[in-house]
């Protein structure tokens, strides 16, 4: 009740603002499961936490009625410009996610954010199966979504034809991603690399 009365009377999901608390409850972006729910970082943590309608709750969990749509979606964008955490607003628990940060910690053990160069040959690899796999339609998910920078207009477009994706732009300027890497502290000592990267997909972006 604290969350909803600081954040104002409004659905964090679509928009619409109520009148009554009583209509509005909370919801975990992380989904609460038995392995994760004595986390505080997760149960407790108001950055996991969004003020949504009782229907749009409902909505988002798949639940009561609602089925959302399936689909493949390509979700792109400069880098730090919040590809993975619009993936874990929209997506399902179930749903199929491909994203190059994370095959890169999935085979090294590594953060997600510090990608060896060494790697890239097997990462390129799991991720080309993947895609496969969901041109294929292999495998019993629902929707598919597919995190990247594809600055590169004719490859997205290409890669959305060939999945039949919808692509989805997490439009940010530059100078937005480089604040948000300024105030990073899990980059704080790759800060360096990570610039050389939002400079690059900048220089290489072409729009649609």
């Amino acid at each position: 009740m604290v969350i909803i009365i600081e954040r104002g009377l409004k659905c964090e999901h679509c928009g619409q603002r109520v009148t009554n608390s009583k209509e509005l409850t909370l919801h975990h972006i992380t989904e609460l499961t038995p392995e994760n729910v004595h986390d505080p970082m997760i149960s407790l943590n108001p950055a996991n936490v969004m003020v949504v309608h009782h229907d749009c709750h409902n909505e988002i969990h798949n639940r009561f009625g609602y089925k959302k749509e399936a689909g493949v979606f390509i979700v792109y964008g400069p880098p730090l410009s919040g590809k993975a955490d619009y993936v874990r607003h929209h997506m399902a628990r179930g749903d199929l996610v491909v994203d190059m940060d994370r095959l890169y910690a999935a085979v090294s053990m590594l953060p997600y954010y510090d990608k060896l160069d060494g790697l890239f040959s097997n990462v390129i690899g799991i991720h080309n199966q993947l895609i496969d796999n969901i041109k294929t339609r292999f495998g019993k998910w629902r929707s598919a979504w597919i995190i990247g920078g594809y600055a590169d207009r004719f490859k997205r477009q290409r890669l959305a034809s060939e999945l039949g994706a919808e692509l989805i732009f997490c439009n940010i300027s530059r100078e937005e991603c480089l604040r948000r890497l300024d105030v990073d502290g899990e980059r704080q000592y790759r800060k360096d690399e990570w610039r050389v990267f939002i400079e690059k997909w900048f220089e290489t972006y072409s729009v649609d």
